[in-house]
């Protein structure tokens, strides 16, 4: 019996597991080599993992919803595929299942380490890792029950509650003995009329999207301001160029990368908009990512990422733009398409939108919202002195954390944005 092991595969380099959505073969399926038998999820990404090699699967090791790390056997196929050996296989596979499950629910011996306020309570590095990474407080780590000798908190016992979490709850300092405010306002009573009005359930990225603004809304005390740009030059070079530019390099020339270079610029020139913040420390991040908050067909939304876009020229930056916003109308974008933004805009004009007030992605500290391009009368000052003219005018609105962002900083990245995009240089060659 030729068993080959179908392990999770690695997704990307930040990438260190994933969560099972479904299986699409079951135990004593034939499958072919490269046939889709998996699809899992990572963050905001589905894929679909195929079988390495052609043969009958004689045993799964993981189910619906189960986080697995990259690299752990998912499931065994025989690679002879022989079909009078399937109900043999599969009971080998159930007896084998029994001692692999009776060992990963062994607790590990580890250097474990006191994180809460309860003196029985002691958490393994690998809870720690996992509390850091979902932004876990204390006050929601101690209302965990643990399943674990002595109550321990075991891996599962965390993802448990994380499933059915609704938001964050926020944390406080362990000295302050304050009790929490709480509200007595009613919730409102939903109006639902029976045979009119229809539920609709939230799918897996809406539920995450939901949780995530509102820990961004909770997390950061949000400010917004607003400018007034002027893109008439940038407006004609563009539209003198964008047939110019599809002959020459086979991409569409959008405003989108102008806009992308324009904020890269201001944020090498202000680079404390481009940290997180880390409890009472800031982190200033080197590398510049501007991420692009984009539509799915789904409504959903998701953000593809630039990478390094402060070292790349208007025609490096149109490609990995229309490749990133290809990949997301077809639902093919990588994981590591989506990590590692350290600034987000948002191009609510693509909907008609004057202006918004956009909700930071975090950890950033910082988010531009680009509305609608409009023409319109207004006066500039030439050499004839004040004229009224017809320009092409578009608002710009930053939302940013006020914890680490005052309004000097904020309101003179914004201006310096706006002052790209107004100095566009119309002999910029493509």
């Amino acid at each position: 019996m030729a068993i080959t092991e179908f392990k999770m595969p690695k997704m990307g380099e930040s990438i260190s597991e994933a969560t099972i959505i479904s299986w699409l073969k079951n135990v004593g399926d034939f499958v072919e080599a490269e046939e889709t038998i998996l699809e899992v999820a990572t963050d905001k990404v589905d894929s679909d993992v195929p079988a390495p090699v052609s043969g009958v699967i004689t045993e799964i090791r993981f189910q619906k919803d189960d986080v697995v790390e990259v690299g752990t056997v998912l499931a065994l196929i025989d690679a002879d595929g022989k079909t009078e050996a399937r109900n043999k296989k599969q009971d080998v596979a159930v007896e084998k299942n029994e001692v692999i499950l009776t060992s990963q629910n062994q607790q590990l011996p580890t250097d474990n380490r006191k994180l809460t306020t309860n003196p029985n309570a002691f958490i393994s590095p690998l809870i720690i890792s996992i509390v850091q990474k979902e932004n876990l407080s204390i006050e929601e780590l101690q209302t965990i029950p643990g399943s674990g000798t002595d109550g321990r908190l075991q891996k599962s016992d965390v993802f448990n509650y994380l499933k059915n979490r609704k938001y964050p709850i926020q944390s406080k300092p362990i000295s302050d003995n304050r009790q929490p405010a709480t509200s007595s306002y009613p919730k409102p009573k939903i109006n639902f009329v029976e045979g009119k009005d229809r539920i609709v359930e939230m799918d897996r990225m809406r539920k995450m999207i939901a949780d995530h603004m509102v820990y961004s809304k909770q997390t950061s005390p949000h400010v917004t301001s607003y400018i007034e740009v002027d893109v008439t030059n940038l407006v004609s070079w563009r539209n003198e160029n964008k047939d110019k530019f599809q002959e020459k390099h086979n991409e569409k020339l959008t405003f989108t990368p102008v806009f992308v270079q324009a904020v890269a610029k201001a944020v090498a020139d202000f680079p404390m908009i481009n940290v997180s913040v880390d409890e009472k420390n800031i982190i200033v991040h080197n590398d510049i990512n501007i991420g692009m908050a984009t539509a799915l067909p789904s409504g959903n939304l998701i953000v593809p990422v630039v990478k390094n876009a402060n070292e790349k020229d208007l025609v490096a930056l149109a490609k990995d733009v229309n490749n990133l916003a290809e990949a997301s109308r077809n639902n093919k974008l990588k994981p590591e398409q989506i990590q590692g933004s350290t600034f987000t805009i948002s191009n609510v004009g693509t909907f008609g939108s004057l202006m918004g007030t956009p909700i930071i992605n975090q950890p950033e500290v910082a988010i531009l919202a680009l509305g609608i391009i409009k023409k319109r009368p207004e006066v500039i000052t030439t050499e004839k002195g004040d004229e009224i003219a017809i320009r092409s005018m578009m608002y710009l609105s930053l939302s940013f954390d006020h914890r680490v962002v005052d309004g000097f900083l904020g309101g003179s990245f914004l201006r310096k944005v706006g002052d790209y995009l107004e100095q566009f240089d119309t002999n910029t060659t493509i």
